[in-house]
């Protein structure tokens, strides 16, 4: 609202015309007594004058019989509900941006989360093989292959390929398909369990060249859903070809209590593979072994005196 002592101030068109009808007077009445012309005071109603002399709008409030404040103009009150709706629209403005940092937190999170976390459809799959760390000429060493997986797996399948002229021999569980020309060999699982073993045993061959490393190599594969996923099998060494017993772990040419220990948490699940055990522990009881070149065997011994 304009102060009283302004030379001029802004009036309400609306309420001017308004209390003059209420009160049935008429605009040549309220002109005589403000002492302007009839057609000033339409004006004044139809906001053609919206400032007047303060004076004339005294006579104004005079004729209509009403305070002056009634017929200003309410300019703070309109300031004040126009600060009201921008506060309204900030608060508003505020929360979609809350809303929209929210949101852009969310996905961030999410794609967090799927790049930190393989696909359903692609399960981890792990397979390690043990291998003897020597293998004598002409004889026949047992092979180790662990396989896990993340997950229940409807089917998977194991590819081993040995070394050219490695002949294989049989195997716990049985092969599946063996391809002996290219020495590959498959087994097939059905519903496997989250961890398998499978246990063969390979013929070394009698011409190898003594002191040789040999490598191997497989993959094991599945197909969840249609989506291939296959995991290289990792060897825990390199086998060297050497005139040790595979169960010697040193080729100190004596297989002691620690490798008998060993041995026997394998027989249990490799038991009907057609090893000789026998032999096996008979050298664990003489206390060392040799290794006959013309039978391509291994012999109980005594051990040399200490």
């Amino acid at each position: 609202m304009e102060p009283l002592n302004s030379p001029s101030v802004a009036i309400d068109a609306v309420v001017i015309r308004q209390i003059r009808e209420e009160k049935r007077l008429t605009q040549f009445y309220v002109a005589k007594v403000v002492g302007v012309t009839t057609d000033t005071v339409s004006r004044w109603e139809n906001n053609r004058y919206p400032t007047i002399m303060r004076d004339n709008a005294l006579k104004l409030a005079e004729a209509l019989e009403v305070d002056l404040a009634i017929i200003l103009k309410q300019e703070a009150e309109s300031e004040e509900s126009g600060d009201i709706d921008r506060l309204k629209d900030s608060k508003k403005n505020n929360w979609l941006y809350v809303l929209l940092f929210s949101a852009i937190i969310l996905l961030v999170v999410f794609f967090l989360f799927l790049s930190n976390n393989p696909s359903p459809s692609a399960p981890v799959l792990q397979a390690k093989r043990s291998l003897p760390p020597f293998a004598a000429p002409g004889s026949q060493i047992l092979i180790q292959v662990e396989l896990s997986a993340e997950k229940p797996l409807p089917g998977m399948i194991l590819k081993e390929t040995f070394p050219a002229g490695w002949r294989f021999i049989e195997s716990e569980p049985a092969v599946s398909h063996l391809d002996a020309d290219t020495g590959v060999a498959r087994w097939i699982f059905r519903k496997p369990l989250l961890k398998t073993r499978v246990y063969y045993i390979l013929q070394v061959p009698e011409d190898i060249k003594a002191d040789s490393d040999m490598t191997f190599s497989g993959e094991l594969i599945a197909n969840p859903e249609g989506q291939r996923t296959s995991a290289l099998i990792q060897s825990d060494r390199t086998m060297q070809v050497k005139p040790c017993h595979w169960a010697d772990k040193n080729c100190d040419l004596i297989i002691d209590d620690v490798e008998i220990l060993e041995l026997s948490d394998i027989t249990e699940e490799a038991e009907s593979l057609h090893l000789d055990w026998d032999l096996i522990e008979k050298i664990w009881e003489v206390g060392a072994y040799q290794w006959d070149i013309e039978k391509k065997q291994f012999i109980p011994v005594q051990p040399p005196p200490q």
